[in-house]
């Protein structure tokens, strides 16, 4: 076969094709093979580093020993917990408080307000074991002092809008100012109890019951003073602060006073329970008048 002159030559622009070499399987390689490697550790086991998964982790015999043991560890710090509160709180006694109904709350409302005409002021017991509220109209309870605490709240912030006052931290105050002196008057009844020796039956909570009626009566003074003015907030003022001394004086006889007739009222036990009762019911009105006169005026 002829080749055209410039073919090959050395003026020619086309090169001649080398031929293949073949390969010497013995020559070393420059580079490993890795493609078969990668192709077997995804066919088997996970590399070594990264097998700690979720399930083997708590299928160690170690880790499940671990886990139980940190549950244990909770239980009882969980137990010791509800030990600490029911040492100072008892939920079950404070559930008690709140066992009330429709029918209890209105008989109760109508009693702090109108207290002259009850006769019967004691409490009942069965099974020595007073009845709850909703089975007994004398007995104390502390639905009625918060719901009156947070409707008064709401009517001081009232108050305070008409007469262009309101404010945040005048409200806070107001709530803040109304709740420390409730705690103050039950701290004062209880060390007056223990400075007179008293045996009564008397718990926290019946105190604090017993001191939050008085929200009932600054509700009534505050509203009769929007709606009437400062004649109808006075009127109101007089007749709540004095049916809740009458209310407290004739609630708090049955069980600060329960060794008088025997003792007497000469000797000196039986006098210092009688003035803790009276101081008790006289402190009244001055709380509802501090209370509630800056939200009329």
């Amino acid at each position: 076969m002829s080749y055209h002159p410039g073919y090959g030559g050395s003026g020619s622009k086309h090169r001649a094709r080398v031929p293949m070499v073949p390969q010497n399987p013995d020559a070393p390689q420059l580079f490993d093979d890795t493609s078969s490697a990668y192709g077997q550790q995804q066919a088997g086991y996970p590399a070594p580093g990264i097998d700690m998964g979720f399930n083997q982790i708590f299928a160690d015999p170690v880790a499940n020993v671990a886990m139980a043991y940190g549950t244990n560890i909770a239980s009882q710090g969980k137990d010791i917990v509800h030990k600490e509160i029911h040492r100072f709180v008892s939920v079950d006694r404070l559930k008690f408080f709140f066992a009330v109904d429709t029918t209890y709350v209105l008989k109760k409302l109508a009693l702090l307000l109108f207290p002259y005409v009850h006769q019967n002021w004691e409490v009942h017991y069965h099974r020595d074991v007073p009845l709850p509220p909703r089975q007994d109209v004398n007995a104390p309870d502390l639905y009625i002092p918060s719901m009156a605490f947070i409707t008064y709240i709401l009517l001081a912030g009232m108050a305070l809008g008409l007469q262009k006052r309101f404010s945040p931290e005048v409200l806070g105050m107001c709530a803040s100012t109304a709740f420390v002196w409730v705690v103050i008057e039950v701290l004062a009844l209880l060390l007056g109890l223990y400075l007179a020796t008293v045996q009564s039956e008397l718990s926290t909570f019946d105190l604090l019951a017993y001191c939050g009626y008085k929200y009932v009566g600054m509700i009534l003074a505050v509203t009769s003073g929007l709606v009437f003015g400062s004649n109808g907030y006075y009127i109101a003022l007089a007749w709540a602060s004095c049916s809740l001394m009458y209310f407290m004086v004739r609630s708090l006889r049955m069980k600060i006073l329960p060794s008088m007739v025997q003792e007497g009222l000469g000797r000196p036990s039986g006098r210092t329970q009688m003035y803790v009762t009276l101081a008790a019911a006289a402190f009244q009105p001055l709380i509802l008048y501090w209370l509630t006169v800056q939200l009329v005026h």
